[in-house]
């Protein structure tokens, strides 16, 4: 299926930096709560990411990352999403690699382009 590039526009999709990370032990499959700074347009935003198995708390830490910050929040148990944190399966088949910049030199908060 393809899409218009005004169909692509209406995805807002952001750079935020990994400032909190928890473990989520009540979720059905193996997650993290994030906490995400996208910086002072948009704040810090709550994430919940299946990124165990692919990433550890350590590196999650600090991490830069993109997610759709304008899709309504989803609640995933007794969590409230806000933000769709983006990223690839693993092809261990554990967790989501999370996309993050190849340089650090974005502000946070930088729509995707």
């Amino acid at each position: 299926m393809e899409i218009g590039y005004e169909d692509f526009q209406k995805v807002d999709i952001r750079l935020g930096r990994v400032v909190e990370v928890e473990d989520y032990p009540e979720a059905k499959k193996p997650a993290f709560k994030l906490k995400i700074d996208f910086g002072p347009e948009i704040g810090i935003k709550s994430s919940s990411v299946q990124a165990v198995g692919a990433h550890t708390k350590e590196e999650l830490q600090g991490m830069l990352v993109c997610g759709v910050v304008n899709f309504p929040s989803k609640r995933i148990g007794d969590f409230s999403s806000e933000v769709l944190t983006l990223g690839f399966r693993n092809n261990a088949g554990s967790g989501w690699v999370l996309i993050t910049p190849a340089k650090q030199s974005v502000d946070l908060g930088e729509r995707l382009q």
